[in-house]
């Protein structure tokens, strides 16, 4: 499996609170994050596999709508977590 408990905890430690922090939209942005990057590298060598790409369409509006509402709830942290992951070019 590409995403082990190990990776998650790792994920939500350096952009949640803590660890156990799972709910923070910091750390749910990440782990989205993390997984629609190894969705992208997956349809790199699967052109034609349709599930995936609607999979990672839904993970990209989940993710943006997470950014939409740290936008409306501190721009702060919202601009923090864009520069941290690199999110816009």
């Amino acid at each position: 499996m590409y995403l082990d408990q190990k990776e998650k905890e790792a994920i939500f430690k350096k952009h949640g609170k803590s660890a156990q922090d799972t709910g923070s939209a910091e750390g749910q942005i990440a782990l989205f994050t993390y997984r629609i990057n190894h969705l992208t590298e997956h349809l790199k060598n699967n052109r034609k596999d349709f599930n995936t790409e609607r999979s990672l369409v839904k993970l990209v509006g989940k993710r943006r709508a997470l950014l939409d509402y740290l936008t409306k709830k501190d721009i702060m942290r919202y601009r923090a977590i864009v520069k941290e992951l690199g999110l816009r070019k």
